[in-house]
């Protein structure tokens, strides 16, 4: 394999943070609330999946585009990136933490669905979706993190597979005006409700307000599974993690408030909520490891934590120093004190 400069350039890395600037809001979060060593590379994983998504989006979800992020895909595996910031940036980080490519490749997978508007009989096979867009990012960015256990990374998957849920519950109206629909269909025809029908001419009814409920359900279910894992993680990420976990969920809790119609309105959490939510994400630094960190991985997600499970551990250290771990909350706590006190005066 050829032999890659050890760490990303400040010009590759530059580029993948333009590229994301204003258009990823879960970069901006993992910018604001973990530490340096774990954002750096985050900005490569997140520029990847961007232009992945833009890729085959532009090609209408065409073989050819996945053909040719798999060869790019092939190729940065290779140690011999395409041309480009975000192929070399990309490569550095697949290497340095030993990410299985079944992750990335998932994620391909699932973005191909999307563009094909693929549709979901049940729960087993949207979860199979989430899986692949949002569990697969999750498995990745722990390992970002230097933690590669099967609990750790099942955990996870469980945390992305949650928020995709609350996603889909959000943007039910947003996705049926696009002529798509992630509700389960056989949730919608227990209710009387005929998809093709009701994707027509989109409304909220009492029915649909209970098939949101259900899938908003699941989401909940997901997140008390994700808990546990939380203190596998390192300290510095914990308290970002437990953030991600709170303000999703909130994004659920807003949908009820609205009467579970995210047809007529898209649910939101306001700044100052969405701040007391982030700040409620320290509490994740107290948890201790309990008996649900051995659940096994959702049967969705199976392939992933294996994936990781038997892939080589990367050959360098990623922990930090004391030092650094110190410096890292001393910041934290800075940026959310300003960030809490524009919210309260906005």
């Amino acid at each position: 394999m050829p032999h890659l400069p050890p760490e990303i350039s400040p010009e590759d890395l530059a580029a993948c943070q333009a590229l994301l600037a204003g258009g990823s809001k879960s970069f901006r979060a993992a910018q604001l609330l973990l530490p340096r060593r774990v954002a750096a590379p985050a900005a490569a994983l997140y520029a990847f999946c961007r232009i992945a998504d833009d890729e085959i989006d532009l090609a209408e979800g065409g073989a050819g585009a996945l053909a040719r992020l798999a060869a790019r895909l092939d190729d940065a595996y290779a140690g011999r990136p395409q041309s480009g910031p975000v192929d070399r940036a990309f490569a550095h980080v697949a290497a340095r933490f030993a990410i299985p490519r079944a992750l990335p490749g998932a994620l391909l997978e699932g973005l191909a669905w999307d563009a094909e508007g693929r549709r979901y009989e049940d729960l087993p096979a949207l979860e199979a979706y989430c899986a692949r867009v949002a569990a697969a990012v999750g498995a990745m960015m722990t390992l970002l993190m230097g933690v590669r256990d099967a609990p750790a990374i099942a955990r996870a998957c469980d945390l992305g597979v949650g928020m995709q849920l609350t996603n889909i519950a959000r943007d039910v109206g947003e996705d049926a005006r696009n002529g798509r629909i992630y509700l389960p269909l056989s949730w919608l025809r227990e209710e009387g409700v005929e998809p093709e029908v009701w994707l027509a001419a989109p409304r909220f009814t009492p029915a649909i307000g209970r098939v949101v409920a259900r899938l908003l359900a699941a989401a909940d279910a997901c997140y008390a599974r994700s808990e546990a894992g939380i203190p596998l993680l390192p300290r510095d990420c914990r308290a970002g993690i437990g953030a991600a976990r709170f303000v999703y969920a909130g994004i659920g809790r807003a949908v009820e408030r609205q009467g579970l119609d995210s047809i007529a309105a898209r649910a939101w959490v306001p700044g100052r909520r969405k701040a007391w939510l982030m700040l409620s994400g320290l509490r994740a630094l107290a948890w201790r490891v309990g008996e649900g960190a051995a659940l096994p991985p959702l049967p969705a997600t199976r392939f992933l934590v294996e994936a990781v499970a038997n892939a080589p551990a990367p050959s360098e250290a990623t922990s930090q120093g004391l030092g650094e771990r110190i410096a890292w909350a001393a910041d934290l706590l800075a940026r959310l004190d300003g960030m809490d006190r524009r919210t309260a005066t906005g």
